[in-house]
């Protein structure tokens, strides 16, 4: 994955986090049970997108297509999580953008 070393709030200190507090505060090997209502949760969120008119219809597709890829992966055992992604959304997010940019 493209992000793999890119925390969400990693920008904020000058001093790379501690292995120790990287280890301790990570929660995707725990919340990866969460990762098909993440999904469908993401999915609902482009739709809504897509009806108001931030989203073209192509984009929610898009996303939609990428999202249901990826809940395979994760289904067949095959989708690669990243603890320095700290979380299943962050994971997931990053694996879209890997797929459709």
């Amino acid at each position: 994955m493209s992000q793999a070393t890119n925390q969400s709030w990693g920008g904020r200190f000058s001093e790379p986090t501690d292995a120790f507090v990287a280890r301790f505060t990570a929660s995707v090997n725990f919340d990866q049970r969460l990762a098909r209502q993440d999904i469908q949760g993401s999915i609902a969120h482009a739709t809504m997108l897509a009806r108001v008119g931030v989203l073209t219809e192509e984009e929610r597709d898009a996303i939609i297509n990428g999202l249901t890829e990826i809940q395979g992966e994760i289904d067949r055992g095959e989708f690669q999580w990243s603890v320095p992604l700290e979380d299943v959304h962050m994971n997931i997010e990053a694996r879209l953008t890997d797929k459709i940019g």
